[in-house]
């Protein structure tokens, strides 16, 4: 097998194939596009979307336009830079080819080539092997399941207004949100403030304020990854937004009329919502079980397909995978899964880059370390937890924290001065100015798993 620091094998410029425009692949690309190589992003969508912040957009606090930027209009100025909106299909490593389909109706060549391939598949959540749940409790990991989200938000406050039962009144305004991690907890305070402060006035025949918000957790406290101490203020803080934390609770049922949780040995308890939000648990991409077939890697029950200490698959060199859907080998011979989190994308990505780099120039690289920065975490108007190199900050401090973190991330100056005028403006008035309901998919429907399972 040829080795990856070779020239390309059409005698032109080395050509790298990076799929998926997340974190990880965005940074990829990045780092590449100032060397003499040729680069094609591969993605379904045309935009990088900034994920941390979907839920707001499901909350009316953003605007799809102010997360999400295209990504032609990020490497405009890069020749060596091409974007190809497409599905991934198949991966024929042998001949060192992508297997392409259109997406979104728009034309794809049906190959592609590749010296080196960088895949950055994501994740999406899982649903405990019961996908029909993913019917009727919709998740913020993509832009179309935020503005599902929203639209089923804003419809339930609609819908109780004029609802004159009472029972089915109270079911419109129980709002359940499943995971207490860093999106579900995030989620849940967004939600307490749209309840309790942005739609007090907006109604006459109900008071938004009356609105249950239940954060159904598995754990015995909120926000796992983070000290005990920080998840201990993360809890008063969501019940100061009115928002009820049910831990140590395990949902086993989820339909059209609510959910049905259990709490140790006890009998099964039903709550009754119309809007139920998931935040628990991720799988990886589709594209990650496939890799593992075709190389023979290991894989973990959350599809995550084990890579080799410089990200690349076993006995592939050319072949790097990296973000949600892989975990490390080390160099004991074990394995290790990283946080599913935005820095670790980025730092593999950059990390692939120079692998690439330094081949080209018949260097070698050290095996892949990650630097952790820590973990921030909102959950409401001027509250928010942090924990960044054993330092751990709560309150306007973290909250500050967490809104300057989030802009630096953000792609596009005119994003991240939109995003800050916006924030500006809803601390002042109190108001979300994207409270729009829009007209769902064709089929009323979010997306399916089997849409979503392909790479981010």
């Amino acid at each position: 097998m040829a080795t990856p620091n070779q020239a390309s094998r059409t005698g032109g410029p080395h050509q790298v194939v990076v799929v998926g425009g997340g974190f990880g692949g965005l940074q990829a690309v990045l780092k590449l596009r100032r060397l003499a190589v040729e680069v094609t992003l591969v993605d379904r969508r045309n935009f990088h979307l900034f994920q941390p912040l979907t839920y707001q957009v499901a909350t009316g606090a953003l605007s799809p336009g102010e997360i999400a930027y295209p990504l032609r209009a990020i490497f405009k100025r890069d020749r060596n830079v091409h974007v190809l909106m497409a599905e991934v299909d198949e991966f024929d490593l042998e001949a060192r080819e992508l297997q392409l389909s259109p997406a979104a109706g728009v034309p794809a060549p049906p190959r592609i080539p590749y010296d080196t391939l960088i895949i950055s598949g994501g994740s999406r959540y899982s649903y405990f092997g019961h996908d029909e749940w993913s019917n009727h409790a919709a998740e913020v990991k993509s832009l179309e399941s935020a503005l599902t989200v929203r639209n089923r938000l804003l419809s339930a406050f609609e819908a109780a207004e004029w609802e004159p039962d009472p029972e089915r009144r109270a079911a419109l305004l129980t709002f359940v949100v499943v995971g207490a991690g860093p999106t579900g907890v995030e989620m849940a305070g967004q939600i307490g403030e749209l309840a309790r402060d942005t739609l007090r006035a907006d109604f006459r025949r109900i008071d938004p304020r009356t609105a249950r918000i239940l954060l159904v957790e598995a754990a015995d406290r909120v926000l796992t990854t983070f000290p005990p101490s920080l998840s201990v203020k993360a809890a008063r803080s969501l019940e100061k937004l009115g928002v009820t934390v049910l831990t140590q609770r395990t949902v086993v049922g989820v339909d059209g009329e609510g959910v049905t949780i259990e709490h140790g040995g006890a009998e099964p308890e039903r709550i009754t919502s119309r809007t139920v939000i998931w935040a628990a648990g991720v799988t990886a991409s589709g594209l990650a079980t496939r890799l593992a077939e075709l190389t023979g890697a290991e894989s973990d029950r959350a599809g995550r397909v084990t890579v080799e200490p410089d990200l690349t698959l076993p006995g592939h060199p050319e072949v790097f995978a990296l973000g949600d859907m892989v975990r490390l080998r080390d160099t004991a011979g074990g394995s290790t899964v990283l946080p599913g989190v935005a820095p670790v994308a980025m730092q593999q990505g950059r990390y692939a880059a120079k692998v690439v780099r330094d081949r080209l120039r018949s260097r070698s690289t050290q095996p892949f370390l990650y630097r952790d920065k820590g973990n921030l975490a909102t959950i409401g108007r001027g509250a928010a937890v942090a924990d960044i190199n054993g330092f751990r900050l709560s309150g306007h401090i973290a909250w500050i924290t967490w809104l300057v973190v989030h802009l630096w991330y953000l792609v596009g100056f005119q994003n991240r001065l939109l995003v800050l005028i916006r924030w500006t403006s809803s601390f002042v008035t109190h108001g979300r100015g994207a409270r729009l309901i829009t007209e769902p998919d064709a089929e009323g429907r979010s997306p399916t798993l089997e849409e979503k399972a392909r790479f981010d």
